[in-house]
């Protein structure tokens, strides 16, 4: 996890990652300069940071702070 200060993302970015987890739809998401196909389960906040939790390609449970990924 990052130690930098969380920042918020676009309003746009934080509605297609609920909607994907809603509707159980797999993203291409780049993270650390890696895309990773992924299929979000939830999306939450926790001492003012937010998460994604999703499946990756692999079936594992991954976590991820939400400004850490890239659409």
């Amino acid at each position: 996890m990052s130690n930098t200060p969380y920042q918020p993302i676009a309003c746009a970015d934080h509605e297609r990652l609920e909607y994907a987890a809603l509707t159980r739809q797999w993203l291409d998401v780049r993270v650390d300069g890696v895309t990773q196909r992924l299929l979000p389960l939830d999306v939450y906040a926790r001492e003012g940071t937010e998460w994604l939790q999703a499946r990756n390609a692999a079936g594992e449970t991954v976590t991820f702070r939400l400004d850490q990924l890239h659409f």
